[in-house]
């Protein structure tokens, strides 16, 4: 495996919601895409995701020579991969159905064509017993949805992944500009899912018991911390929270409270009757709005944030300069 290798044609394995999403993102950066679904209208309905995705993509600068006409489909796995530098794998979160494809894909592709998976909680260290060949090329490459829109991609290697092959992949969703983070130990979920799942936890804890609406819980989130971390995570945060003392004052200051308050965090029971008062509650939220008024609002907000982001990088970059 060589770690100058130029990625330029993705193959594309199953054109769900993530992997049309990455399909989008991979065109918008200028590379040759070969996707590949059995499903039925899987092209036509991949099509109408890049064709929808495009004007958002366009607002955030495409690369010189993007387009959706570099796109081709094919039902047929032999010819999806003939000629990738790279396979993002999307199929569906069944170890039974990775190992096989990956044992196919093993068999199909030259030994320095990395495998990854957009997995969001399979170990790779399973996933890759499929591979028998050549295991150090699979790794874990997961994108937080949409991913032709947010730029986190969590790099997991597995027992046999190689060092080469993490170096690679975090070179190129780097090169797409992504934003990765290694994650050292498997764990179920990875990092950003466990995370989410602890705030899930207390939020729907607090809706259940009756401490506040769903609207509420999330104007609390959205108004509050939710805007800090759109700037800064937790840690950094943090270091600002302990003044000109910074993170060793923080903790001097806020260990004690904050571990004490730990212990009243709630663990709710989801029994149908507690899903049916969070169902209740968010539908009293949502009105008369629809899922696509929703995600319009949600893409319209993201997509300013984002240009925000990297005009302020932008800035940041020239001053250092």
């Amino acid at each position: 495996m060589s770690d100058t290798k130029t990625i330029r044609q993705i193959a594309v394995i199953g054109t769900g919601v993530i992997g049309a999403s990455w399909t989008a993102l991979f065109l918008a950066k200028g590379l040759d895409v070969v996707a590949t679904d059995i499903g039925p209208n899987a092209e036509a309905s991949l099509r109408r995701f890049v064709d929808a995705a495009w004007p958002a993509l366009e607002r955030l600068s495409l690369a010189p020579g993007a387009s959706p006409l570099r796109l081709v489909f094919t039902a047929d796995l032999a010819e999806a991969v003939k000629g990738a530098d790279l396979v993002q794998e999307n199929g569906p979160e069944r170890l039974d159905f990775k190992q096989k494809l990956y044992g196919q894909l093993d068999r199909l592709l030259p030994p320095d064509v990395i495998i990854a998976s957009s997995s969001s909680g399979l170990p790779m260290s399973q996933i890759q017993l499929g591979a028998a060949a050549h295991p150090e090329r699979c790794v874990i490459g997961h994108p937080f949805n949409p991913p032709h829109l947010m730029p986190l991609v969590e790099i997991v290697g597995g027992a046999m992944t190689a060092e080469e092959t993490i170096r690679r992949a975090e070179a190129f969703y780097t090169s797409i500009g992504k934003k990765t983070v290694r994650i050292n130990k498997e764990l179920p979920g990875h990092v950003a899912n466990r995370l989410q799942g602890a705030l899930a936890r207390e939020v729907y804890y607090l809706v259940a018991e009756g401490v506040l609406s769903a609207a509420d819980v999330d104007t609390a989130l959205s108004y509050g911390p939710g805007l800090r971390w759109g700037i800064m995570g937790n840690m950094m945060l943090n270091h600002l929270g302990g003044g000109q003392g910074g993170i060793d004052h923080f903790f001097e200051q806020f260990a004690g409270p904050m571990t004490a308050s730990w212990k009243s965090l709630g663990a709710p029971v989801l029994t149908k009757e507690v899903q049916q008062k969070l169902i209740d509650s968010v539908h009293a939220e949502i009105g008369s709005r629809t899922v696509a008024e929703l995600e319009a609002e949600r893409d319209e907000l993201l997509l300013g944030l984002l240009e925000l982001r990297t005009n302020a990088a932008g800035t940041a970059a020239a001053r250092a300069a």
